[in-house]
């Protein structure tokens, strides 16, 4: 590896430590000091430890405005770094690269290169050499949770923490073509240093997926080959040991580049090995990085056109898969090297354990499944309707540069509404929510008072994918699904037996169908028969008397063209 002028605090500590928080902005700060027609340091927005997220900008022009850059047809390389600080190579090879590429004067042409030096600030202070009980180094380095314990690489949809409102802001002001988030895995014993989860090929649209997977990732392999780091899909075994065949990781949008699939760029977690040494973890880190580099400046024109026809082509579909299934009986073969898994007597249990045996290296070919189906899709509506009680949702769209509009005056509308007609919720908090699945949905046409302010938001944008899997709340990481509307899931109203057994005679006298119903419940249900406050109830929720909100999702789907009054 080439290295120039100053040393980071990794080099100067023999590659065995990682860099601070403190000292990697100090760094950067040099660097900009040092180069400043290259390079610049922005900050944007806050984190929850109460520091703002820093983005370097490399750009050989000059230039640092996101608008010009566009214009100017430059693609854009977004690199994060230390979204979990226990996993730290890439906040190490990071800074080495841009120094590398500033003092040497090999800043590419058609790229202009961001780097979020450290993600997780709060987890960064929390240092230590023991929260990643499995991993060989470095000597110390931050901890996966947050300053509110949250794993930020679970909170792009949902966004409870700071940073990832300013995460958003970065990623949505530089509209990255390609994204990187640099990682280290856990998991089974094998040879390989690095190995890489690309996004999903079969949620992205296929031009992306097309050019991904037939030139990207063999470019990104071959060359890693070349350079003494050959890389390997990440290693999800389907059992115990990777042996039995590895799937494909389906990144839903809580995950860094699941969310960044929502806006048609191109997203990669390169995953170290933890067993491997440090050094050789950042070194395959620093030359990866320098490979995406090679194939976005080689590639610059293509991957932005692919990334333009992408973006028209969404703002022009109707269909959306919310949810993906993994094909079991569709797999590829492909050579793997691990080494030989053996088992032996637990010092601690006195049972048996699994171990590998670095003595019995072996390369053999093993399946891969990697072949995602649809399993649930929807039709989008013209638009959604959004009343403004809600406005962490409208703050979250505009966040990611949905256009919204806003009623001008009251008015009574036609909408398809959803009703939650049945759901699974977690027994457990998982990052900070009770989350739900499964969700199943009744769809009601109906005429629904809308007021002045209210938002509408026409399903017509290259947001779209971002708008109707937030929206959705069938889909996995739906605001529904994340908690955001559970106030309709309480019934507010409800009615004394006493009083309203005079007041439900008096429905079903008047109402033969109400009766009709009645009785045919009573007769397939003996014990609905035997219960006279069930039967109550029954009357009372076949009645106007029950309120039509309780269960509604609260946005509506305009499936007619109508014209509105709107700013």
């Amino acid at each position: 590896m080439t290295t120039f002028a100053q040393l980071t605090p990794y080099e100067k500590s023999k590659n065995k430590s990682t860099t601070t928080y403190n000292e990697a902005i100090s760094c950067y700060e040099g660097l900009v000091k040092a180069y400043p027609k290259q390079a610049k340091l922005l900050s944007y927005g806050q984190t929850d430890f109460g520091k703002p997220l820093h983005l370097l900008v490399l750009n050989r022009d000059g230039v640092f405005e996101p608008s010009k850059i566009k214009k100017a047809d430059k693609r854009v390389l977004l690199i994060n770094n230390g979204i979990h600080p226990g996993e730290p190579e890439g906040i190490d090879a990071s800074m080495m690269l841009a120094r590398d590429l500033l003092k040497s004067q090999k800043l590419p042409k058609n790229i202009v290169i961001c780097i979020i030096p450290v993600y997780n600030i709060d987890g960064s202070f929390n240092r230590t050499g023991t929260s990643r009980a499995n991993q060989n180094g470095p000597l110390a380095y931050g901890f996966r949770g947050n300053s509110k314990n949250y794993d930020l690489n679970r909170d792009f949809i949902k966004t409870d923490s700071k940073n990832s409102e300013s995460f958003q802001q970065i990623f949505n002001t530089w509209q990255p073509e390609i994204f990187v988030d640099t990682h280290t895995s856990n998991g089974a014993d094998y040879q390989y240093t690095m190995t890489l989860i690309p996004t999903q090929k079969d949620k992205l649209n296929p031009l992306l997926a097309n050019y991904l997977s037939k030139q990207m990732l063999p470019y990104l392999y071959a060359e890693m080959k070349a350079k003494g780091f050959e890389l390997i899909p990440y290693v999800n075994s389907v059992k115990e040991t990777p042996d039995s065949g590895i799937s494909g990781f389906m990144e839903s949008p809580r995950y860094s580049t699941g969310y960044a699939a929502l806006h048609n760029t191109i997203g990669f977690m390169p995953e170290t090995h933890m067993l491997k040494p440090y050094d050789k973890r950042v070194e395959s880190t620093y030359k990866l990085l320098q490979t995406y580099i090679a194939i976005v400046e080689r590639d610059a024109r293509i991957i932005g056109e692919n990334k333009a026809k992408a973006d028209e082509i969404i703002a022009n579909q109707k269909t959306f898969t919310l949810d993906w299934k993994l094909n079991r009986e569709k797999f590829e073969e492909i050579e793997f090297k691990g080494y030989a898994a053996k088992y032996k007597t637990s010092e601690v249990s006195g049972l048996d354990r699994l171990y590998y045996d670095r003595n019995e290296p072996y390369t053999k070919t093993i399946k891969q499944w990697n072949n995602f189906e649809p399993a649930l899709t929807v039709e989008k509506p013209i638009a959604y309707l959004i009343p403004k009680a809600w406005d962490k949702v409208i703050k979250l769209l505009v966040l990611n540069n949905v256009k919204v509009h806003q009623l001008k005056s009251d008015l009574k509308l036609e909408v398809e509404a959803y009703y939650i007609a049945d759901m699974k919720t977690a027994q457990k908090p998982f990052e900070g929510h009770y989350l739900h699945s499964a969700v199943k949905v009744e769809t009601k046409a109906q005429t629904i008072n809308y007021y002045e302010g209210d938002y509408v938001v026409y399903v017509n944008q290259k947001a779209n994918r971002y708008i109707v899997e937030t929206l959705e709340p069938q889909a996995p990481d739906s605001f529904f699904n994340w908690n955001f509307f559970d106030s309709i899931l309480g019934q507010k109203e409800h009615f004394s037996s006493y009083i309203f057994e005079d007041t439900a005679a008096e429905l079903i006298r008047k109402n033969p169908s109400l009766k009709q119903k009645l009785e045919q419940e009573k007769a397939k249900n003996p014990e609905f028969a035997k219960s006279a406050y069930a039967q109550l109830e029954f009357v009372y929720k076949n009645s106007d008397y029950f309120e039509p909100t309780f269960m509604r999702y609260p946005i509506g789907r305009l499936i007619k063209n109508t014209k509105l009054d709107i700013k």
